[in-house]
This record gives C-alpha cells, sequence and structure tokens, in this order.
C-alpha cells in the first residue's frame, strides 16, 4: 500500500519522471517475468500465472476499474462515462440481472489522454492484486496501446469505447485481453464506401483534422478514421489534413479549392464548430448553390444534429447563422446509429440526471453519445462471461482469469441499452452507422438510412429521402461530365467540308427511305387496285353436286358453321333428330384447281378499302396447314368464295366415322398440323381465326389437316344475324361448343375472336381427336344438352371433372413428344 500512495502521489504532485521511472523499471520486469518461461503467446495466459499468480477473488465481489480523462470537455471524459458504468453496475447486480446480489466496486483515475500518466494509473491499479478486476478504459489510442498490452499480459480483461485504430486489429499477437466496444474505423469506411456506391459514386476528396507535426499528442482520431475511408475507397483520393485550433477562413477556402479539382464528394472529419466554418467557406465558393458538390462529416459518436441546429451558433449573427443554414443543405452525416425508444431515451434522462448529481456535470443540449452507452454495455458484457465461468467453479472463489472471460465474451450477441450487440470473434463489435440529412422544412437534421455492419446493407427508413443542394432533385455526378479538367470533351468540331458532306448525306438517305416508302405505298395500292383475288362467274367450270355422308351432328352444323360443306338442299335445313341425310357440296374448277364454292348469301357486296386489304391478305396467305383462298366472286346476284377443295371432309366427319380408324401416330399428326396451321395463322396479318371448331379442320387426299374458314369475316357472315337465331333450339347452342368463355359472356363479341379464344377452342377439338365422343364429352351417362354446356361454362360454375387417367396419360404423352 505505500507503494500505491507513493505512486498516486508522484501522478498527483505532477512528477512525471519519478513515476514514469518507476512504472518503466516496474514493467520491464513484468515482462522480462512474462518471457522468462520462454513460452510462446498462445501460452501467455499460463506465463501470467507462473510469474504473478492467479487471479482468484471471492465469490460475489468484482472490482472495476475506469480509466478515462478527466477534462469534462473530452467526449469520454469520467463525468460523462461514470455515471453509465454506475447504472450498469445496478442493472447487472439487480435480482434480474446477470449478477443478483453481487457487490460490484467501480474505481476510476484520470488518463490525461497521456502516453505517460494512463499507463501509470493502470499500472497504480494492477500493483495492488485485488484492486482491479477488469479495465474499463483507456480511451484514448496512445494511452490505451501500452496499457493492454501489459493488461494482456497481467491476464486483466480490457472493455474501451476506443482503440478503433486498425492497428488495435492483431489481437493475439499484441492484444490478447483487448475488446473493442465500438468496433474499429474499418467499419466506418465500408459503411461509406457502400453509401457512395449507392448513388453510384467512386471518387471522393479527403479533409480532416489532425495534431500538429510539431506536437508530442500524435495523430488525432480523425487522421485514423479517414485513414480507414482511404483504405475502403481502393483509390488515392485527394486528400489534406489541418489544424482546427489553427486554421482560419481563408485556410478552409484554399482547402475546398484544392479538393474540388479532383472530387466533387468531399468527406470531412473534424469537431462540429470546423464543420460549419468549412461550410461558409463552400457556400461563398458557390458549391452549395450549383448542387454539384456533396459533403459528408465523419462523426465518431452519435450526433445531436437529429435534434439540434447544428448550423446555428450561439453569438454568430443571424446573417451568417442563415447563411450557415443554407450551406448545411449540402451535408450528410455518417454517424453511429443509437436507438429511439422509451427504454434508451429513460437511460439518457438517468445518466444526466446522475452526472449532475454525482459528478457536478451538466450536459447541456448534448445528448448521451455512444461512445458513453458503449462502457454500459461494456459492463454488462463482462458481466455476462463472468455468470458464464461461475458454473464451472463450485468453490467460495471465482476465478477471474481475463484470457478465460475475454474469450467467453468474444463472439457473443446479447441485448444492450443501444439494442442488439455483436461481438466478433475477434473481439470487435459489428457497428452500425445512420446517415442524416437536413430537413429543409424543420432545419433540423434527421436520419434517412441506416447501415447494418452485420450484414453490411444500408437500409432507407420509410417516407425519408435526401434533400440535395440546388434544387435538385438527383445526386450529382462525382464526376464532372467532361472531366475536372475538361479532357473527356475534346473539341471534336468538324470542318465547313465535313457538315456539308454530313447535310447533303442526310438529304440522300432521307431521299432514299422517303422513295421506299413512296414505291411501296404506291405498289401496295397497284395491288390492291389489280384486285388479283376478283372471280369472274363465267371463269368458274362447274362440276355436279357430289354427294356425302356426314352424320347427324355435322349435318346439322353444316348449316350454320359456314365450312365447305355448307352449302345444303332446302330439305335438309330442318333435320329431324336421328335421321341422317345426304349433303351436296358445290365444287368446281377455276383455272385448273379444283375449288370449294362458298356461296355469299348477299345479293349485293360493298367494296371498301379494308375489305380490298383483307382480299389481298388473304390472296396472299399460303401455309401448308391453311385452306387456300383462290378468290372471291362479288357480281350480283352471283356471290361466292372459292377455297382449296379438299376430298376427305371435315376432321368432325372423320372423328364421327366409327369406320375409320385413328392411331396415335395419325391423331398426333393432326393436332401437330393443327397446331402449325394456326401458329402461322396468329404471326400473320390475320392475327386470330376466330371460329376455330373441328368442323373448320378440313382432311386433303394426303390425309393432311387444313385449317379453313379464318378471315373475310364480313362476308361469310349469313344473312341472318346471330340474335336472330333460336336460342332454344339445338343447333344455335351446339355451335356455341367451341367458344371460349369470355366470349360468351360478351354482348357483342367481336367476329375475328381472339388469339386467346382460339387456343381455348384447339383444346376442344384435342379432347374431340382423344375422345372421339364429341366435344364436352363426359360419360356415357351423362349428355347434357348443349344450352346446359355453355350456360355452365359461360358462367364458369362447370364442376372439377375426374378424367380417365390413361386420357390423361396419353394426353401428356402427346405433349411429350410434340
Amino acid at each position: 500500500m505505500a507503494v500505491n500512495s507513493w505512486i498516486r502521489k508522484s501522478i498527483n504532485s505532477h512528477d512525471p519522471i519519478i513515476g514514469f521511472v518507476f512504472v518503466y523499471m516496474t514493467l520491464t520486469l513484468t515482462i522480462l517475468c512474462a518471457f522468462a518461461t520462454n513460452e510462446t503467446t498462445t501460452l501467455r495466459a499460463q506465463t501470467t500465472k507462473e510469474c504473478f499468480g492467479i487471479r482468484k477473488q471471492s465469490k460475489g465481489e468484482v472490482k472495476l476499474a475506469v480509466i478515462a480523462p478527466g477534462d469534462p470537455h473530452h467526449e469520454q471524459s469520467l463525468p460523462r462515462v461514470l455515471p453509465a458504468v454506475l447504472l450498469a453496475v445496478k442493472a447487472v447486480s439487480s435480482p434480474k440481472g446477470p449478477l443478483p446480489g453481487w457487490n460490484i466496486k467501480v474505481d476510476h483515475r484520470d488518463s490525461r489522454c497521456s502516453s505517460t500518466y494512463g499507463p501509470l494509473a493502470a499500472f497504480e491499479f494492477y500493483i495492488n492484486q485485488t484492486a482491479a478486476d477488469a479495465f474499463l478504459g483507456p480511451v484514448c489510442d496512445y494511452v490505451i496501446a501500452p496499457v493492454a498490452r501489459y493488461a494482456g499480459v497481467w491476464g486483466i480483461p480490457v472493455l474501451t469505447a476506443g482503440a478503433q485504430a486498425e492497428a488495435f486489429r492483431h489481437k493475439d499477437e499484441h492484444y490478447p485481453t483487448l475488446t473493442r466496444m465500438m468496433g474499429s474505423h474499418r467499419l466506418v469506411g465500408e459503411a461509406l464506401r457502400h453509401i457512395l456506391q449507392r448513388f453510384g459514386w467512386k471518387i471522393a476528396g479527403l479533409l480532416y483534422h489532425n495534431h500538429a507535426m510539431a506536437s508530442s499528442r500524435g495523430n488525432s482520431e480523425c487522421h485514423f478514421t479517414l485513414g480507414a475511408v482511404f483504405t475502403a475507397l481502393n483509390q488515392t483520393p485527394a486528400h489534406r489534413s489541418f489544424n482546427q485550433e489553427t486554421t482560419n477562413a481563408e485556410d478552409y477556402r484554399n482547402l475546398l479549392l484544392f479538393v474540388s479539382k479532383s472530387a466533387r464528394i468531399v468527406v470531412m472529419c473534424a469537431n462540429s464548430t470546423t464543420i460549419r466554418e468549412i461550410l461558409l467557406a463552400a457556400e461563398e465558393l458557390g458549391m452549395v448553390d450549383s448542387g454539384e458538390y456533396v459533403f459528408f462529416s465523419i462523426e465518431l459518436s452519435s450526433s445531436d444534429n437529429n435534434s439540434i441546429e447544428p448550423w446555428r451558433l450561439e453569438g454568430d449573427t443571424d446573417e451568417r447563422n442563415e447563411k450557415a443554414r443554407k450551406a448545411y443543405q449540402a451535408l450528410l452525416t455518417v454517424t453511429a446509429r443509437t436507438p429511439d425508444n422509451f427504454e434508451y431515451l429513460n437511460f439518457s434522462r438517468e445518466v444526466k440526471s446522475l452526472a449532475q448529481s454525482k459528478y457536478n456535470f451538466t450536459f447541456g443540449n448534448s445528448s448521451v453519445s455512444t461512445f458513453v452507452t458503449a462502457f454500459y454495455d461494456a459492463v454488462l458484457l463482462y458481466a455476462l462471461a463472468l455468470k458464464e465461468s461461475l458454473p464451472e467453479k463450485p468453490t467460495g472463489e471465482v476465478d477471474l482469469d481475463g484470457g478465460n472471460l475475454t474469450r467467453r465474451m468474444w463472439g457473443k450477441s446479447f441485448k444492450g441499452i443501444t439494442g442488439d450487440v455483436n461481438i466478433d470473434e475477434n473481439g470487435d463489435r459489428i457497428a452500425d452507422y445512420s446517415l442524416l440529412d437536413m430537413n429543409p422544412e424543420t432545419s433540423k437534421f434527421e436520419i434517412v438510412a441506416n447501415y447494418y455492419g452485420a450484414n453490411k446493407t444500408l437500409e432507407y427508413i420509410s417516407g425519408k429521402k435526401i434533400h440535395w443542394s440546388g434544387g435538385k432533385e438527383k445526386p450529382p455526378l462525382d464526376t464532372p461530365t467532361c472531366g475536372f479538367d475538361k479532357s473527356l470533351c475534346p473539341d471534336n468540331s468538324l470542318p465547313g467540308y465535313a457538315i456539308l458532306s454530313m447535310v447533303l448525306s442526310s438529304i440522300v438517305v432521307v431521299l432514299v427511305v422517303g422513295s421506299v416508302f413512296i414505291y411501296r405505298h404506291f405498289k401496295l395500292e397497284a395491288e390492291i387496285a389489280s384486285m388479283t383475288w376478283k372471280v369472274h362467274w363465267d371463269d368458274i367450270m362447274w362440276v355436279p353436286y357430289a354427294r356425302t355422308r356426314g352424320s347427324m351432328y355435322s349435318l346439322i352444323a353444316n348449316k350454320l358453321r359456314n365450312s365447305q360443306l355448307s352449302v345444303y338442299s332446302d330439305d335438309n335445313i330442318s333435320l329431324p333428330e336421328g335421321v341422317d341425310k345426304h349433303v351436296y357440296i358445290p365444287t368446281g374448277f377455276y383455272k385448273n384447281s379444283k375449288v370449294a364454292v362458298k356461296l355469299i348469301p348477299r345479293n349485293k357486296v360493298e367494296i371498301s378499302r379494308p375489305l380490298l386489304l383483307e382480299l389481298k391478305r388473304m390472296k396472299d396467305l399460303q401455309h401448308d396447314h391453311l385452306v387456300r383462298f383462290y378468290g372471291a366472286c362479288v357480281e350480283p346476284p352471283h356471290c361466292c368464295l372459292l377455297t382449296e377443295y379438299c376430298p376427305k371432309g371435315s376432321l368432325q366427319d372423320i372423328l364421327e366415322n366409327e369406320q375409320i380408324k385413328l392411331d396415335r401416330l395419325f391423331r398426333v399428326s393432326l393436332i401437330h398440323d393443327i397446331v402449325r396451321g394456326m401458329a402461322y395463322l396468329h404471326a400473320s396479318e390475320v392475327k386470330s381465326h376466330g371460329n376455330l371448331k373441328s368442323s373448320n379442320c378440313v382432311v386433303d387426299s394426303r390425309f393432311g389437316l387444313k385449317i379453313a374458314d379464318f378471315g373475310l369475316h364480313e362476308l361469310r357472315r349469313s344473312g341472318l344475324m346471330e340474335e336472330e337465331f333460336d336460342k332454344t333450339s339445338y343447333a344455335y347452342w351446339r355451335r356455341q361448343l367451341w367458344t371460349a368463355p369470355e366470349l360468351l359472356r360478351m354482348e357483342r363479341r367481336p367476329p375475328e375472336g381472339t388469339q386467346k379464344g382460339d387456343v381455348y377452342s384447339f383444346g376442344i377439338i384435342v379432347h374431340e381427336i382423344v375422345i372421339r365422343k364429341g366435344p364436352f364429352y363426359l360419360g356415357e351417362n351423362y349428355d347434357p344438352p348443349p344450352n346446359d354446356r355453355n350456360s355452365n361454362t359461360k358462367h364458369s360454375e362447370i364442376d372439377r371433372i375426374e378424367h380417365n387417367l390413361e386420357i390423361i396419360a396419353f394426353l401428356i404423352k402427346i405433349l411429350i413428344d410434340a
């Protein structure tokens, strides 16, 4: 204890020489003792035990040592962090905490952010074997570096909100018991890189505060932060450092002019007052009004920008405050994410109240930063690790070996005061960050997006958007269109002769293209006027009516389906049920080709331009599976259509003729012929059939199937309109069996139908081909009249039918073979 008093006296009397010499000698002996056993780094814990003995404590008692700057202006000063530590101790030792009823003592020392006094404070805690079981802090990089090294030898866990520099990442070699509760600057760099990538930005300039070279303070925290950003960007951006304590407004303007020569995205790191001065300089240079520049401020802890007006400075003029407000429209802030819930707000109030009552410190308008909350989470993490080690030690003493507790803390996830806390396997917290933007209506900063380090994703807040300066709706480009030196836009002006040549060439091209269109137009008009489709009645050489026999269904439907079998004698119109009669097909020869003649029941045909175009298209339409159209006779009273004659009759007649045996391959061939013909028809200018059914599919002499009765719906329409048919008749409803339900529902459906309707009709035909029992065959014991079938189809009330498995298997084979 006398030694401890002497060390404390040396520190408090500002006699660093005596204290430093003593601690240097003692620490040297410590290190020599640690390595005297000639063990490897992995056996450091065993080495420590041999030199200093195993750290044990009475069960139910723990001592925590807080090492932080005493200066209240520091972001992580003792008056700020001690209230959070005390609240955490109270929580973990409560009945619902991980260490209920434990006596957790808290002591603290002022590190002064000094690489001399900080290690002295740590050694003072260590020299008394029962004085400290864990270090909370230090927070300054140049203090924590030696303390974390020595603590690894002493076997004491170190939990800190500092040590974010990349050098502290190498734990096994130098800092085996160090746990970083704020993560590392590398995560800040990754978060900023994801934000820049979201807007397509690759080039950025860096401006940051750093201590003077002559200063003994080393590099600043901003230096290490933007060093990580430098690495994350994977490039060599323009960068300049400055000392915010000595730089003036003119210096800031010069810095901005330097950066603007190679970047439009400027990343800054400095205190809030300096950021304000830089933005005022940018506003004076016109960088804000142009909307071409975006500024980022990296705040090392949670920012007050979400609750106050950072652009307003008390004591400054209203004019400058207004300029600052305008300049802050170009600023986006990246800071550690803090929750916005009742638990966190209540915690903040308790910290401020305890700081005021116990340490006479007032936060004022400042919020409780994430540096402070990290100390709370550090106590909770240590308590959870200690609780896990208790069942393994049933004796009255607790082994407080730092290596064991540190291993339990690493890789752990738990619920902290700031939300979910994730510590990776290297002992670093996986931090989350928020992107803040100023709302121009309230002039306050709001969170617009959050970056989650665990899954490396940037998620925008619903209902929030970024307001770009200069009134722009989109983010600016990171590089001017012509480049910063105009090299991307060379002088490409052409000489006069080149321009004249281009103009003349353009005129020639326009004339050629125009001539082609004019030629095609007149050619089309000539073809229309030539009327190659026109047939004179006298040119038809008539053949005596051939007699053919059809089934009852085929005969009844022939009059209404307008197929090539649709010419009847008068006595066949009222065909009674169960009677089989003869049907006479008018045929003839036209230009040495046998044709089927379809009479048009009209005395006069109005020849319009659309009809002429359609007749021309029908004349030009030729395919192996489409009935060829030879022409039309429109000479009253002899009006008719001439089409290719197919002697085998319609598909419906073949299917209903039980004497014709259709094997599997032949039926597949018929289906393929329909598919080929309809595919060509749908791709042509005709577009759709509109009346596809088995009676409109005819078979030629080579048993090739061809599709008939498409196009020219105006001429094919019978003298009686469909609405005038007797809707109570059998023939009327049977005619609708191939019509798609959506067409049946229409009051006036288009005569050309639709392609989807053709697909439906094709499905009915396939069913006919496979079953050979007519459309909608549902079994021997179920044969409703056609009007019932169409009524069910029209109103979408058809029940599910359990089809025969053999039929389904056959259809599947057809599709596979197709």
